[in-house]
């Protein structure tokens, strides 16, 4: 409850708040719902006088009412969903990623994450003809590894280096230049650092890789580090209209079981949680890029899905050849 204050409004000057304190009406929940006749004779006050500070003060600090309709609009107008490129990975974020919300891909080492951070990238600059953020904690990023993945999509060079220049590219290896940065980018420079584009996609890979050895022990700062940038996510996630994906790394729990990492403060911060793991498929001897992916997380979803994930999906000609096939029978 907010208290009455000299001076919050027209009218409410030190004589006539030290009379209504008197009175014991001491926050504007109690003046506003007083009987405005009775509180105006135990101050000696006009009843004009005090229904004009009530008026004012029921502006100042009353809520006024959204019908269910209006949120369902506002969130319309506000949200979009864009697609990964991969129709397994799609499925389980039932659609795509999300705008406004943070999305986290968790597996332990070579279960596809990145591979599958690159994917996203690749589909959102070329296909979607839309802006990404990347930011690189592992060094992991090559532009070789981006333009063999453009090649796949298209063999136009143009095309090529147009969709690299719209991704943007921060490789940053401690936890003190991730949160500096993000907070950069939540405070305006997200539009700065994308040469004044339209961003729609921030993916960070990984942040455990610089949050995780700061945690643990006594080591509160790490703690407060992984706050501040989880902070920052969520808050540009929403104020800039974009889709973050972040990658996690994985611990076993209690019982043995593999779970994400960073412990159970960040676990509030995605809203969809995927975990990726590999398959049991792949001949002796041969690396396998089919993955498992579970929905582990979800506010739309069922949890527990599974899906079988083509880490080589966004670079096959299968997939090319799928996506004329679908768009041939759009223009018929």
């Amino acid at each position: 409850m907010v208290g009455l204050q000299e001076g919050m409004c027209p009218g409410l000057d030190g004589g006539l708040l030290r009379s209504l304190l008197a009175a014991d009406v001491k926050t504007v929940e109690d003046l506003v719902s007083s009987d405005l006749e009775e509180v105006a004779q135990k101050c000696s006050v006009s009843y004009k006088a005090l229904y004009a500070i009530r008026r004012v003060l029921l502006a100042q600090h009353t809520a006024f009412p959204v019908s269910g309709a209006d949120l369902y609009d506002e969130l319309l107008s506000s949200t979009a969903i864009i697609s990964t490129g991969n129709p397994s990975l799609d499925k389980l974020l039932d659609s795509g990623l999300y705008t406004g919300e943070v999305t986290e891909l968790s597996g332990g080492p070579g279960s596809g994450k990145s591979q599958v951070c690159f994917g996203v990238a690749v589909h959102v600059s070329h296909q979607l003809k839309q802006r990404v953020i990347y930011i690189d904690t592992t060094g992991g990023l090559t532009a070789s590894r981006l333009l063999e993945m453009l090649q796949s999509e298209t063999s136009d060079r143009d095309e090529q280096m147009e969709a690299l220049q719209r991704i943007h590219v921060f490789r940053l290896f401690d936890a003190y230049s991730l949160r500096d940065r993000l907070s950069t980018l939540r405070s305006g420079g997200l539009l700065q650092a994308s040469g004044g584009g339209s961003v729609k996609a921030v993916i960070v890979d990984s942040v455990s890789a610089v949050i995780s050895p700061l945690l643990g022990g006594k080591q509160n700062e790490g703690m407060s580090l992984m706050i501040q940038a989880a902070l920052a996510l969520k808050t540009m996630a929403k104020d800039f209209g974009v889709a973050v994906l972040v990658t996690n790394h994985v611990t076993r729990g209690g019982r043995g079981e593999v779970q994400p990492g960073l412990g159970a403060s960040w676990s509030h911060i995605p809203r969809s949680r995927i975990l990726l793991e590999r398959t049991d498929r792949a001949p002796s001897g041969c690396s396998s890029t089919l993955r498992s992916a579970t929905l582990i997380k979800s506010s739309r979803q069922p949890c527990l899905i599974k899906e079988e994930l083509d880490l080589q999906w966004w670079s096959r000609s299968e997939r090319r050849s799928s996506g004329k096939r679908k768009r041939d029978e759009a223009d018929s």
